[in-house]
């Protein structure tokens, strides 16, 4: 199997971001409920962001809970706030520990008072931390991102604070969620799905897109430096030819 060792330093991506995708699955595959698989899915996200971590990745993004997954069953969706506030609790002193800055995108004060709570502790605790930068998903879809974002552009050229001529890929980045990280380098998606489900699709325009049949809560450090290794393998043109790059 491979181990972090194989990796070339010299040729990590920046960004990587995940969509964890494969809980429900798992759990049917054991006669269990699909919070079973949720569950699960915490070790998972340990192991990824302490590997990431450890390759020194600047950026790690990972698709916690989209808007979509309101729709979910009632008890499904409980389950998956009380799991993040308790790791969210759980995981300070470990993201503390790897130096470990955590932020989150999305619609924030639609999740539970509680979870808003510690979300907003953990974010605060960790601000100093000069490492790695996680962002959590929460409540996100990346059509209502770039919704919001052309609705606060057009409030500020509406008020003369920004000329239509001027507006550019660097202004509409300035009002994404996003703002703060660097476009997305590698996108991994688990569970042998091939879609983007509404996320990052304004960031991810050059990404290099990896998908791998294996659902989420088995997901380990191979698994990762195997998607590390083919971004690795890949020639990023963005646009122009081979001998350019040349």
């Amino acid at each position: 199997m491979h181990t972090l060792d194989e990796v070339n330093k010299e040729k990590l991506p920046k960004h990587i971001a995940i969509i964890m995708d494969g809980n429900g699955r798992w759990a049917k595959q054991r006669g269990k409920l699909r919070v079973f698989g949720h569950e699960n899915g915490v070790e998972a996200v340990r192991n990824t962001v302490e590997n990431c971590a450890k390759l020194q990745i600047q950026c790690l993004t990972l698709y916690a809970f989209s808007t979509e997954n309101w729709n979910r069953p009632k008890v499904e969706v409980q389950t998956l706030m009380k799991l993040l506030v308790a790791s969210l609790r759980k995981e300070l002193e470990t993201l503390n520990k790897n130096n470990i800055k955590l932020k989150a995108i999305g619609k924030i004060d639609t999740l539970p008072q509680k979870a808003q709570k510690e979300l907003s502790e953990v974010i605060s605790k960790t601000s100093k931390n000069t490492g790695m930068i996680l962002t959590l998903a929460l409540s996100y879809g990346s059509r209502d991102e770039i919704k919001s974002a052309v609705k606060e552009i057009s409030i500020k050229v509406k008020n003369n604070i920004i000329s239509p001529e001027n507006i550019d890929e660097t202004v509409i980045n300035t009002h994404l969620y996003t703002h703060f990280l660097p476009d997305v380098d590698l996108l991994i998606r688990t569970s042998g799905e091939h879609r983007i489900s509404n996320f990052l699709l304004w960031q991810i325009a050059y990404a290099e897109l990896y998908f791998i049949d294996v659902f989420w809560p088995d997901f380990r450090e191979h698994h990762l430096v195997e998607a590390i290794l083919s971004y690795q393998n890949r020639e990023r043109r963005f646009g122009k030819t081979s001998e350019q790059l040349t």
